[in-house]
């Protein structure tokens, strides 16, 4: 079984405003020399079966359609290995 990540973030020239919040807080909670904060969603499937180039087609279409305003937001498909793919 694999494991595809969609990670959905708001484009560049929207406001984000829980970003900008968390931005503002860091100094306040000692961190600094953060100069931007994004915040997004990260969705994991996972995938029976094979992820080949037609399966990787449907769960872009499924992001476009379902998981993204693609108004107002990019977003990023990617396999990741699973722990059972990196055991010895």
């Amino acid at each position: 079984m694999a494991r595809v990540v969609v990670d959905v973030m708001l484009k560049p020239e929207i406001l984000d405003p829980q970003g900008q919040a968390v931005q503002r807080a860091l100094p306040r909670l000692g961190f600094d020399g953060i100069s931007d904060v994004r915040q997004g969603k990260r969705f994991e499937l996972e995938v029976e079966g094979p992820v080949d180039e037609a399966a990787l087609a449907r769960i872009r279409e499924l992001a476009e359609t379902f998981l993204a305003n693609t108004v107002i937001e990019d977003f990023d498909v990617r396999v990741e290995e699973t722990a059972e793919e990196v055991a010895p």
